[in-house]
């Protein structure tokens, strides 16, 4: 584990015998060295204390989206989905990803800007909370094609709590922008 990674977090919070817990973080980067950048943060989540297992999807590019809708004139994103088994809670692993994103250079200067790296925890097991810090399923993750298709290319039968498969997911979405063009 990366001592600078870890700094300010200690396992010891985190029950050892808490079950094991299948976690889908949604990965992207439009800055930078995009597929290095995602390659290593993929390590990174690897070394996480308390990970079992780490399984990646294929990297895919994507339009930039911006609160206003689909950016083509900004930086292309590389994105993929990681299934990661943890025994981590999630508020931890959200606190982990964070610093992933911090280490990797992410900054926070507007709403959906451009960044080196974003992780998002997309969904944790069947939990399904609405606190202000940790919201599951990730709110907007049944609307992202570059959630849906890299997560369905490792998962087939990808559930997110609440809202359904994640092929039917993404076959409606794909048929809403086949109605709009």
């Amino acid at each position: 584990m990366n001592r600078r990674l870890a700094e300010g977090f200690s396992a010891d919070i985190v029950p050892a015998e808490r079950p094991p817990v299948r976690a889908v973080v949604a990965l992207g980067a439009n800055l930078g060295d995009r597929a290095a950048t995602l390659n290593a943060a993929l390590g990174d989540l690897q070394a996480l204390p308390l990970v079992d297992g780490v399984r990646a999807s294929a990297l895919v590019e994507s339009v930039a989206v911006k609160p206003e809708g689909p950016d083509a004139d900004a930086p292309a994103y590389l994105n993929a989905v990681a299934l990661v088994t943890t025994r981590l809670a999630p508020s931890m692993l959200l606190a982990f990803l964070k610093a992933i994103e911090t280490r990797h250079g992410r900054e926070r200067r507007e709403r959906w800007g451009d960044r080196t790296l974003d992780l998002d925890l997309i969904a944790y097991g069947d939990v399904v909370s609405r606190d202000d810090v940790l919201t599951l399923p990730h709110p907007r993750a049944a609307e992202r094609d570059f959630v849906l298709a890299p997560w369905l290319s490792i998962d087939p039968d990808a559930e997110i709590p609440g809202a359904g498969r994640v092929d039917a997911l993404l076959e409606a979405l794909r048929g809403s922008h086949r109605g709009t063009s």
